[in-house]
């Protein structure tokens, strides 16, 4: 099993997320964070916005990787989003972003971090995966897909 699955279970997985803003996905998946890992809500939403800043995330083709380092955070945690309808996120592209990652690794963690994010991109640049992610029906088939990817 590849390294992101291994981070991924259908408690993660938020499908068909009724928001209209980068700010709304974030605050959503802060909850979330809180919830299944205890993190603070807003020290995800900040870490999360504070990345954007630096530069969008958003990988193209309606897809992207919001990631952040955390202080004090063990180990990775991961979810992924899927939206009820694309939203603006200044991708590269130009292109709405409606399927997203969101990475949240330890400060020190720079080899994981980038190994990581290489992985989740090698997915989503594959457009079989992005195709058959957004046509998933269930938390389930997310974490089966992101398990047995690479898709023969």
């Amino acid at each position: 099993m590849n390294a992101v699955a291994q981070l991924l279970a259908p408690e993660d997985i938020l499908l068909d997320l009724d928001v209209s803003t980068k700010q709304r996905v974030f605050e959503e998946v802060g909850r979330l964070f809180d919830r299944r890992h205890r993190l603070a809500q807003t020290l995800v939403v900040e870490s999360l916005n504070a990345r954007e800043r630096l530069g969008s995330t958003g990988l193209g083709q309606g897809v992207a990787i919001p990631h952040a380092r955390i202080k004090h955070l063990r180990q990775a945690v991961a979810a992924f989003v899927r939206l009820k309808l694309p939203i603006p996120f200044d991708a590269p592209d130009g292109k709405p972003v409606s399927g997203m990652l969101i990475l949240l690794v330890p400060e020190q963690a720079t080899e994981q971090h980038l190994q990581l994010l290489a992985e989740v991109a090698q997915m989503f640049c594959d457009r079989s995966f992005r195709d058959q992610i957004r046509n998933c029906v269930d938390t389930a088939s997310v974490c089966k897909l992101f398990a047995t990817w690479p898709l023969s």
